[in-house]
C-alpha cells in the first residue's frame, strides 16, 4: 500500500511539474510573440491610432490649427448635418458606391463567367492582364488622362461626333448634371479589373463536377450561373463589396485631379471637403467631425456585407 501511495504521489508530481513547465512554455511563447508583434503595433498606434483619437478629440473643439481651442461639444456635428454643401458630401459619395462598387462587382462576375468559358490560354492571361493594369496606373496620372478623355475636344466627344451625335458632346467633367456620373465611369474603370481577376481566381476552386450536374439536369448558363457560382462566391464578392464600398466613400484622388469637386459642389465627396476645410479654411473642428462621421458611415456599411460573406454556406 506504501508503495503504491508513493508511485501515484510521484506521478502526480511529474505531471504537475509537467503542467507547470508547459504553462511556463506558453507564457515565454506568448511573451516572444508580442516582442514580434510589437514593432508593428507601435508603427500602428502612432500613425493610425493616435491620429485617430485625437481627430475624435479635434471634432468636439473649435480649433483654426494654431491658436486657442474651444470646446463646442456635438456643434461641429450639427453643422455637417445641417449645412447642405458638407452633408451633399455623403450624399455623393453613397452615389459614388453605385459605380465604384455595384457595377464593377457585377459586371466582374460577368466578365470572368464569360472568361473561364471563352478565354482560355495566352488569351485569358492577356485579358486579365489588360483588365487588371488599371490597378497599378497611378490615380493621379489616370485622373489626368481621363480628365483629357472627357474634355470638350477630347477622344470621347470626337467619337460623339464621328458616330453623328455631336449634339451630345459636352465638358462631361464640367457638366453639373454628368460630371459626378463621369467620375463614376473612371472608378468602374479602376476597379472592373480587381474585381474580375478575384472572382475568377473564386470560380476556379469551386467543384466541376457541379456544373456538369447541372447540366444534366438540363440547366442552362444562366441558371448555373445565379444558383452555383454566385452563391459559391460569397466570400470573393464580400471582399470586392468591402474594398470598392471603401474606395467609393474614401474617395480623393480621382475626384481632386478630376474635379476637384466641381463644378459647385457637383462632385464634392467628403475626403475633398475634408482636405477644404482643414487646409484651406482653417476649420480643424468641422473638418474631424465630417472624417468621424464618414469613418461611421463605413463601418456601419461594411459590417453587414463582412457578416453576409461569413456565413456558412447552405
Amino acid at each position: 500500500m506504501t508503495s503504491m501511495t508513493i508511485n501515484t504521489g510521484a506521478r502526480a508530481a511529474a505531471a504537475a511539474s509537467r503542467r507547470t513547465s508547459h504553462k511556463r512554455r506558453v507564457r515565454r511563447e506568448g511573451f516572444v510573440g508580442w516582442l514580434f508583434v510589437l514593432p508593428a503595433f507601435l508603427m500602428y498606434a502612432t500613425f493610425e491610432l493616435l491620429p485617430l483619437l485625437m481627430s475624435i478629440q479635434y471634432s468636439f473643439l473649435r480649433w483654426d490649427g494654431i491658436g486657442p481651442m474651444t470646446w463646442v461639444g456635438l456643434k461641429n456635428y450639427a453643422t455637417v448635418l445641417e449645412v447642405p454643401s458638407l452633408f451633399g458630401t455623403i450624399i455623393n459619395a453613397f452615389k459614388l458606391v453605385v459605380f465604384f462598387s455595384f457595377v464593377p462587382v457585377a459586371l466582374g462576375l460577368i466578365v470572368a463567367s464569360v472568361m473561364r468559358r471563352v478565354a482560355a490560354g495566352r488569351l485569358g492571361s492577356l485579358s486579365r492582364t489588360v483588365l487588371f493594369l488599371p490597378q497599378i496606373i497611378p490615380l493621379v496620372a489616370a485622373g489626368i488622362i481621363w480628365g483629357w478623355l472627357l474634355a470638350m475636344p477630347g477622344l470621347f466627344n470626337q467619337v460623339l461626333r464621328l458616330v453623328g451625335l455631336g449634339g451630345a458632346a459636352r465638358a462631361w467633367l464640367g457638366d453639373f448634371d454628368w460630371a459626378l456620373p463621369a467620375v463614376g465611369i473612371i472608378g468602374i474603370w479602376v476597379l472592373l479589373g480587381f474585381c474580375t481577376v478575384l472572382l475568377e481566381t473564386g470560380m476556379s476552386k469551386i467543384d466541376p463536377s457541379l456544373y456538369e450536374s447541372a447540366r444534366i439536369d438540363g440547366s442552362g448558363w444562366l441558371r448555373e450561373f445565379f444558383s452555383i457560382t454566385v452563391p459559391l462566391l460569397r466570400q470573393e464578392i464580400g471582399v470586392c463589396l468591402t474594398v470598392t464600398v471603401i474606395a467609393a466613400l474614401s474617395a480623393f484622388d480621382i475626384v481632386y485631379v478630376t474635379t476637384a469637386g466641381g463644378p459647385g459642389y457637383a462632385t464634392a465627396v467628403p475626403g475633398i471637403q475634408i482636405y477644404i476645410l482643414a487646409f484651406t479654411e482653417q476649420r480643424i473642428g468641422t473638418a474631424s467631425a465630417l472624417a468621424v462621421l464618414l469613418m461611421a458611415l463605413v463601418i456601419i456599411v461594411i459590417l453587414p456585407i463582412q457578416r453576409l460573406s461569413r456565413e456558412d454556406r447552405v
